[in-house]
């Protein structure tokens, strides 16, 4: 039965199953991060297909919830509840990842520790608002909204394999999205 209250996804985002053949041998060596991972559905989803997933979140109910989701869907993953917006401190602190997952989240002064987190050759993918997005309804707060070209501008030097800004959708959404490598 799903936790009061809390908004479960149908399955894993589109832009992970669009980019799912990037995730390969190789990238089991460390565990994947689902960072902000709310009910955990992108997580599930790579665990089932046999890698080590991390779901990460600062909400006890959203762990909750994909623990539910995790033994419904028969998989194994490994929870975490972290501050991520604790204030001079790394909550990626000494960890390693194979690849690290952010879907609807920001907080800028956690890139850096994102980007120091993925292990060489590891995989990003990151989708979130754009200032656009307060024409079509929430959020509107500005520090959870990416200016145009910035979350391109943080990844610059990786591998860019897709990268997308813009609006989709009914009702639309004004996102930006970059799947990249890290050189």
């Amino acid at each position: 039965m799903p936790v009061a209250d809390f908004r479960r996804e149908s399955g894993p985002d589109e832009l992970l199953i669009q980019y799912s053949y990037l995730f390969y041998e190789d990238l089991k060596d460390y565990p994947l991060l689902d960072l902000a991972c709310g009910d955990g559905h992108n997580g599930i989803f790579l665990a089932s297909k046999g890698f080590s997933v991390v779901l990460a979140d600062r909400s006890e109910e959203a762990l909750s919830q994909a623990k539910l989701n995790a033994q419904e869907a028969g998989v194994t993953v490994q929870f975490r509840q972290v501050d991520l917006e604790q204030e001079v401190v790394n909550p990626l602190e000494g960890l390693f990842f194979s690849a690290v997952l952010v879907f609807r989240y920001l907080h800028r002064p956690l890139i850096p520790f994102i980007k120091k987190s993925l292990k060489q050759g590891g995989i990003l993918m990151y989708e979130t608002f754009t200032t656009e997005q307060v024409l079509f309804g929430k959020p509107k707060n500005p520090d959870h909204l990416l200016k145009s070209g910035e979350l391109l501008s943080w990844f610059h030097d990786w591998e860019v394999i897709y990268t997308f800004e813009g609006t989709i959708g009914v009702p639309p959404k004004a996102i930006a999205r970059l799947v990249c490598r890290k050189a």
